[in-house]
C-alpha cells in the first residue's frame, strides 16, 4: 500500500521514499509513500523525478500508485530522491481550489449543482445542472466567487468516518474514511485533490463562457495565474484590433458592430449587383443563341475550377426564357448543372439524377434545375457523354 503524503501535505515538492517494486523494464516505479498525485476526480497527474529520471505519468492502482518513467530507473531497491513539479502542482491547486469555491457558489446563489469538474491544460470546466445559466449568472457568481478570494477564507483537510459526515455539498457514495476539504463557512466536499491553504491563494477567478452540454451547461474558467495569462492575452488581442481600427478598447465593441453593419450592407448590394448583372446576362445570352430544330435555345458553358454557383443565377435567368435548356460544366470539382424552362420538353432533376447514378455520382434537383457531382474527370466526360438535352 502507497501512502499519500499529498493527503496531508499538498505542499510538499520533494521527499524521500522506499523503491518497493519496479517493472521489468524500469520504468514503472512503486514507491512506499509518494507525493505524487495520481489522475483522479478531474484532476490530472503531477510531474517531476524519481532518482533523476523524469515521471511522465502517475496512476492510481487502487492501494498502490504506479509511477511511469521516460526512462529506466537504475536503482533496484533502497531509498531515492523524489520532487515534485511545483509549478504544475501549484497551478493545479489553484484551478482545484478554485472549482470547490466556484460550485459552492453556484449552489449558494442559483441552486446549481456541479455534475462533473474537468482541468484542462489551459482552462477548466464544470457541468452545471439545476436551472438556467446566461450572462447575468456568470456575472454574478464570478463577482462573488472573487469577493470570497477576497476574504482569504481558510481551507481545511480532514478526514471523517462517511457515517458520521455531515453538512456535504454532495452526497458521497464511499464508506469508511473520508478526506473533506472545506472552505470556511461555505462548503464540505469529499476531495482527494490537492489544495490551497486559503481562498487568497486561487488568486483571481474569471469565468469565459457557457457551453449546453445535453442537460447540463459547461461553464469555462481559469483561475491564479492563468487568469493573469488568459487576461494579458485577451488584453493584447483587443489592442492589435483596435491599432487596425484606430480606436480605443473603450470604444472598439460600436466600432466592430459599426463595421459588420457596414460589411452586412456592402455584402447585400454586391449580392444585388451580381443578381441584376446575372439577369442581364442570362437574357443576353438567351438573345443571341440560336433555336434547335425543335425550337429550344440550347447553351453549354465550361469552366476549368471555381463554383458552380458562379453561373447558377445565369443558368436561371436564361432559362426563365421560352424554350431554353443550360448546361454548366465544371472540371475542378468535377461537377454538373442542368437548367431548363418549363416548356423545353427536359425534366432537369430527372435527366440528371439518372445520368449522375450511371457515372457514379451523387445529387438532384426538381424539373427546373439539378446539381450534382462525380468522382473524377473521366467519370465527368462520361456523365457528359450520355447527358442530352
Amino acid at each position: 500500500m502507497t501512502e499519500r503524503l499529498y493527503y496531508t501535505d499538498s505542499y510538499l515538492r520533494d521527499f524521500h521514499a522506499q523503491l518497493v517494486e519496479r517493472s521489468a523494464d524500469g520504468q514503472t516505479v512503486y514507491l512506499d509513500r509518494t507525493a505524487f498525485y495520481p489522475t483522479s476526480g478531474g484532476q490530472p497527474f503531477d510531474l517531476g523525478s524519481i532518482g533523476g529520471v523524469a515521471v511522465v505519468d502517475v496512476v492510481d492502482e487502487d492501494d498502490r500508485i504506479a509511477h511511469r518513467l521516460a526512462a529506466p530507473l537504475a536503482a533496484e531497491g533502497g531509498e531515492i530522491a523524489a520532487e515534485v513539479d511545483w509549478a504544475r502542482r501549484f497551478d493545479h491547486m489553484q484551478q482545484h481550489s478554485g472549482q470547490h469555491l466556484l460550485s459552492a457558489v453556484f449552489e449558494e446563489l442559483f441552486g446549481l449543482r456541479t455534475v462533473s469538474f474537468h482541468l484542462g491544460a489551459e482552462t477548466s470546466t464544470i457541468d452545471l445542472e439545476g436551472g438556467t445559466v446566461d450572462a447575468r449568472t456568470l456575472l454574478a457568481a464570478e463577482q462573488r466567487a472573487n469577493e470570497l478570494i477576497y476574504e482569504n477564507r481558510p481551507l481545511d483537510v480532514r478526514f471523517e468516518d462517511a457515517k458520521e459526515a455531515q453538512g456535504l455539498r454532495k452526497a458521497s457514495e464511499r464508506e469508511g474514511t473520508l478526506r473533506i476539504v472545506s472552505i470556511e463557512g461555505l462548503d464540505r466536499s469529499a476531495c482527494g485533490g490537492t489544495h490551497v491553504r486559503g481562498t487568497g491563494e486561487i488568486g483571481a477567478i474569471l469565468l469565459r463562457k457557457l457551453e449546453k452540454i445535453r442537460q447540463s451547461v459547461r461553464v469555462e474558467f481559469v483561475c491564479g495565474a492563468r487568469a493573469v495569462k488568459r487576461a494579458r492575452a485577451d488584453y493584447e488581442a483587443l489592442t492589435k484590433v483596435s491599432q487596425v481600427f484606430s480606436a480605443s478598447l473603450d470604444e472598439l465593441p460600436a466600432m466592430v458592430a459599426a463595421q459588420v453593419e457596414a460589411a452586412k450592407a456592402g455584402e447585400k448590394a454586391r449580392r444585388k449587383v451580381e443578381l441584376e448583372l446575372a439577369a442581364y446576362q442570362g437574357k443576353e445570352l438567351y438573345g443571341n443563341t440560336a433555336p434547335g430544330a425543335d425550337g429550344v435555345r440550347r447553351v453549354t458553358q465550361r469552366l476549368e475550377r471555381g463554383n458552380l454557383e458562379d453561373l447558377r443565377a445565369v443558368a436561371q435567368n436564361f432559362t426563365a426564357q421560352p424554350a431554353s435548356a443550360f448546361l454548366a460544366i465544371l472540371n475542378d470539382p468535377p461537377s454538373v448543372l442542368l437548367a431548363a424552362s418549363a416548356d423545353s420538353g427536359t425534366d432537369a432533376g430527372k435527366v440528371l439524377k439518372a445520368a449522375l447514378t450511371e457515372a457514379g455520382g451523387r445529387g438532384g434537383g426538381n424539373a427546373r434545375i439539378a446539381q450534382g457531382s462525380v468522382p473524377d474527370r473521366a467519370a465527368l466526360d462520361a456523365l457528359l457523354a450520355k447527358l442530352a438535352i
